[in-house]
């Protein structure tokens, strides 16, 4: 009798489970490029319309289109997500590192428990707390120091808003809800870190912190850096929270402390699709378009970090 040449087909629950997740996989896909289609098909006369309804799309006759429009939103979008984040990583590296390098096992579950609960609460909650807790007490007793001793830097010049709705206090609202994630993630990572190479460290005599700088830090790099990244890509696409707590205007500015604001792609659709028809639409749905290529990039790159992280 002649020995097969095909390959063992497995048992019937490999193959099973084989199949549902190369579907799970293909359906995610799908899902993304219905996703892609239905906006570059939606936002088509946004880019190709010679006159627009809001002044916003094609050319109006004084050179601004639908890129002049859309600056503003996607700058404000980067900018408060920037801040967010500059905010949310160092609090979030240093809870990863005091949970697991530094406290009791009873504490760090209930700190990290606790940490994982920020991710529960609902957007517009934070905005809300924002604009009714946080917003006062920052236009009270922070922003009217910052702008007397640090006036002189671009980002705490002009005049200090007294109703605290800045794009300071949307940032850091946005790093409360990016830390979860960005703490999550490295926490995972640093308890990945070889026993042997902190044990190392610890009998050359290091202390604590020398050994977290040479063997933990170095090992977890690159996952603090995708774990800032997928936190980023949190904040580029966060709405409500920064609808309700910003005081929009149509400008590029790097003022942190002033009223006039710029907004983001997100809060400015949910503020304006409600009353928006016809072309007004299709304009917004063109900067949801950007907001989805920029998220996309942010998340690859970040795929590709952690990708990097596990090749070496």
């Amino acid at each position: 009798m002649t020995p097969s040449t095909t390959a063992p087909r497995g048992p019937l629950g490999d193959r099973v489970f084989r199949r549902l997740s190369v579907s799970a996989g293909v359906t995610v896909l799908v899902a993304l490029a219905a996703v892609a289609v239905f906006l570059v098909f939606r936002a088509l006369p946004a880019f190709t319309s010679a006159q627009n309804e809001i002044g916003v799309g094609g050319d109006n006759g004084e050179g601004e289109g639908f890129l002049s429009y859309v600056l503003p939103l996607l700058f404000g979008t980067v900018w408060a997500a920037l801040i967010a984040l500059l905010i949310a990583m160092p609090v979030a590296v240093g809870v990863a590192l005091f949970i697991t390098q530094y406290a009791s096992k009873r504490i760090a579950s209930a700190l990290g428990y606790g940490i994982d609960l920020l991710a529960a609460i609902p957007s517009v909650v934070y905005g809300l707390w924002g604009i009714f807790v946080l917003a006062p007490v920052l236009a009270r007793n922070v922003y009217p120091w910052l702008g007397d001793n640090l006036g002189f830097l671009p980002f705490f010049s002009g005049t200090t808003s007294t109703s605290g709705r800045t794009m300071m206090t949307a940032a850091v609202v946005l790093a409360i809800m990016i830390l979860p994630i960005i703490s999550a993630i490295s926490r995972e990572v640093f308890t990945q870190t070889p026993a042997l190479h902190k044990e190392a460290a610890l009998a050359l005599g290091a202390t604590r912190w020398e050994m977290i700088r040479m063997t933990v830090l170095p090992y977890g790099r690159s996952g603090v850096i995708a774990a800032s990244m997928l936190g980023l890509g949190r904040a580029l696409g966060e709405t409500m929270a920064v609808a309700l707590i910003l005081s929009p205007a149509d400008v590029i500015s790097l003022k942190l402390l002033t009223n006039q604001n710029p907004n983001t792609i997100a809060a400015n659709i949910a503020l304006q699709f409600p009353e928006s028809t016809g072309l007004e639409v299709n304009t917004l749905i063109a900067t949801g378009l950007v907001l989805f290529a920029a998220t996309f990039v942010v998340n690859a790159m970040a795929r590709r970090v952690a990708g990097g992280e596990v090749n070496d």
